[in-house]
C-alpha cells in the first residue's frame, strides 16, 4: 500500500452548542450533524484518522464524526485529543483561560478573580464587548497571550507534523477544534475573514511530501468534500529538523 501524494487535514468546528457560556455539551442536533458528516467523508475500506480538542464540545464531535464514519465502512482510528487543536492561549491574571462569551465565565476560570475585576481588564472588557469576539481578536495587534500569527503557525507546523507517520498513513485526518482556530487559519486563503464556519465546518489543509501547506475554505461539509476543494492558496515550504537529524 503506497502512501498518499499529499496529506489531507480537515479542521472542523465543534458541532451545535446552546452558548459559549463555559464548556458545554453538544446538543443533540449537532452530535446528529456530526455523525452525519463522518458518514460523508468515510467509505468502505477508507482509512480516517479523527482528532480532538481537549473541550467536551469537541470531544463529543470528535467522536459522533467517528461513530458515523465506522457506521459508513470506514477504518477508524481515534478520536485521540491532540495539544495543538486548544483554543488561542490567552492570559488572565497568570492563568490560561478559554475564550468564552462573558465576563463571569471568564471569571469562572481564574481563582480568585471576579465578574467586575474581569470587567477593568482592557482587552477582556473590550473582548466580551465586541459584536464578532473571534473577529476583534483576529485584528488585535497584542492580544494577552497568541495572536492570529501564532496560532497559525502552530496548526501549520501541527499539519506538516502529520507527513511523520510511517508506511501509507491514514487517508483522511479530520480534527475537530474551535472557530478561532479555524477562522486565523483560513485568513492564509480567504482574501478576508470569513467569519464563522458553520458547525462541523470549516477548511481542508493538505500538505504536500516536500512540507507545502495548501488550505482551502470548505465552509459546510457534505459527501463533495470527499474532494479537494477550490482555491486552494500555497504557504511558504515549513522546514522542520526531524528528531536526530542535524539542524
Amino acid at each position: 500500500m503506497t502512501r498518499p501524494a499529499v496529506t489531507r487535514l480537515l479542521l472542523l468546528r465543534h458541532g451545535q452548542i446552546a452558548s459559549h457560556r463555559g464548556d458545554v455539551p453538544v446538543t443533540a442536533e449537532g452530535l446528529a450533524t456530526a455523525a452525519g458528516v463522518g458518514g460523508a467523508l468515510a467509505a468502505p475500506g477508507r482509512r480516517v484518522l479523527v482528532l480532538s480538542g481537549n473541550t467536551l464540545r469537541t470531544r463529543q464531535t470528535a467522536q459522533a464524526i467517528a461513530d458515523g464514519a465506522r457506521h459508513a465502512g470506514g477504518i477508524v482510528d481515534g478520536p485521540t485529543e491532540a495539544f495543538a487543536l486548544r483554543n488561542p492561549d490567552l492570559y488572565l491574571a497568570g492563568t490560561r483561560v478559554d475564550m468564552v462569551s462573558t465576563a463571569a465565565a471568564f471569571a469562572e476560570q481564574v481563582p480568585g478573580i471576579s465578574e467586575e475585576d474581569v470587567a477593568r481588564a482592557p482587552f477582556y472588557a473590550a473582548f466580551v464587548a465586541a459584536p464578532d469576539r473571534i473577529g476583534w481578536w483576529l485584528r488585535h495587534p497584542s492580544p494577552p497571550g497568541d495572536d492570529t500569527p501564532a496560532v497559525r503557525k502552530r496548526v501549520t507546523d501541527f499539519a506538516v507534523s502529520l507527513t511523520d507517520y510511517p508506511g501509507p498513513g491514514p487517508d483522511l485526518i479530520v480534527a475537530v477544534t474551535h472557530s478561532p482556530i479555524i477562522r486565523a487559519c483560513a485568513l492564509s486563503a480567504c482574501p478576508q475573514d470569513p467569519g464563522e464556519p458553520p458547525w462541523v465546518g470549516g477548511i481542508e489543509i493538505t500538505v504536500s511530501q516536500d512540507g507545502a501547506a495548501r488550505v482551502s475554505w470548505l465552509g459546510a461539509i457534505s459527501p463533495a468534500a470527499a474532494i479537494p476543494g477550490r482555491g486552494h492558496q500555497v504557504l511558504d515550504p515549513v522546514h522542520r529538523t526531524r528528531h536526530g537529524d542535524p539542524p
